[in-house]
């Protein structure tokens, strides 16, 4: 693991970002962002938002600045407004309409900054019969297909976290959506919104399978398939010590590799044979109940039989390729993963911890050139930081 440096401010140094506070992808996307060297500016509500999480802890507010700006009341809008005048994109994720109600809706911001990009992430999107309807990752992950593709066909599907969702399917839509649209406002276009549905990038992560189902190569249903499971040389198994081993060994060398390494060679013709699966199966999962993880990590280090240990999360940036490229680093004694992707003219870093809420309202004032910003909210400065601290939600 290696310490946060500040080399440089990434490939989006200049541009200037300004976040409606909320909770899940809204965040990650303005930290990605963020990470690539944008200027955000995170807008945050007295009170703060139902995150449970503490301030101080929160990463995916790494990189930002905090303002307090009250949107409910009768100057909070022109608040943002102010810096929406300056700013290059927006990001909010209130359900359809909320913005609006606020004041700080699409046509206002456009009035004041045509050319601004209007990033709006929702998990059903700003239309259609469910876009009222609240809802977390796993409800929206359910309706594309997605999550009934995942787990055993004995049990219910598991939930994967919110990553495939919130993460996948959400933020990072929307962060390739406002940096496209950006794109075409800086080459002689206008501004826009941006209409990232969780339901709309989840489905699109499907594309491939939905052509295998088409072509007669995936059967839609759980663990029959090469990539959910279904074959034994692709997935998971129990060691000795009650930890797992991942398996990828699709392609013929590196399934020969694999069973040489297991003690299987009888089983070198069972790779493209269906009947054996179930044998084959079963033959490789009592292998690997017969050694510890870590033993068998080492009987497959060097190798290019695509087995892995599963590692935790405490686990994972003590690995030893992980802390040699530095894909994790360490920031006011948080471990977190580093900023991704790499740029070799442009590097990005960690630069700054979570952003407490209304703790740069007088920088950003002065650095964005909206005094507006600082006036009558020393208090609420003041309070708020403290209060969200001492009570988390």
């Amino acid at each position: 693991m290696t310490a946060a440096t500040t080399p440089g401010h990434g490939p989006l140094s200049g541009v200037r970002v300004v976040e409606l506070a909320g909770i899940g992808p809204g965040p990650f996307a303005a930290m990605l962002l963020a990470d690539l060297g944008a200027d955000v500016v995170r807008v945050d509500r007295p009170g703060g938002v139902a995150l449970g999480v503490n301030p101080e802890y929160d990463v995916t507010n790494r990189n930002k600045r905090s303002v307090l700006v009250d949107l409910k009341a009768p100057d909070g809008p022109a608040r943002v407004l102010d810096l929406v005048e300056r700013a290059d994109i927006l990001i909010e994720g209130n359900r359809p309409g909320v913005a609006e109600r606020l004041g700080v809706g699409p046509e206002p911001c456009h009035a004041r900054n045509p050319r601004l990009v209007y990033g709006r992430m929702t998990g059903w999107g700003q239309d259609g019969p469910l876009a009222q309807r609240a809802g977390h990752d796993i409800a929206y992950i359910a309706l594309t297909g997605t999550l009934g593709m995942i787990g055993s066909p004995d049990q219910p599907p598991p939930a994967p976290a919110n990553l495939l969702g919130d993460y996948a399917g959400g933020s990072l839509y929307l962060v390739v959506g406002v940096l496209a649209a950006l794109h075409h406002a800086r080459a002689g276009g206008t501004g826009q919104v941006v209409d990232a549905a969780i339901v709309d990038g989840t489905a699109h992560l499907s594309a491939m399978i939905h052509g295998m189902l088409a072509a007669g190569g995936w059967q839609d249903r759980r663990a029959a398939n090469l990539l959910d499971g279904g074959c034994p040389y692709y997935g998971t198994y129990e060691t000795a010590d009650g930890k797992h081993m991942a398996v990828g060994a699709l392609e013929p060398r590196f399934y020969g590799e694999f069973v040489d390494l297991l003690g299987l060679a009888d089983f070198a013709d069972a790779r493209r044979d269906w009947a054996r699966w179930g044998e084959l199966r079963e033959a490789v999962a009592a292998r690997f109940r017969s050694r510890t993880r870590d033993e068998w990590t080492d009987v497959f280090a060097g190798t290019d039989a695509c087995v892995a240990p599963v590692l935790s999360l405490r686990e994972a940036p003590h690995h030893p390729h992980l802390a040699a490229r530095g894909t994790f680093t360490e920031h006011g004694g948080i471990t977190q993963p580093a900023p991704a992707p790499r740029f070799s003219a442009t590097p990005t870093s960690v630069r700054g911890g979570p952003a407490l809420p209304g703790a740069d309202t007088s920088d950003v004032a002065r650095d964005w050139d909206v005094p507006r910003l600082v006036d009558d909210v020393e208090d609420a400065d003041r309070e708020t930081p403290r209060r969200v601290l001492e009570n988390p939600q």
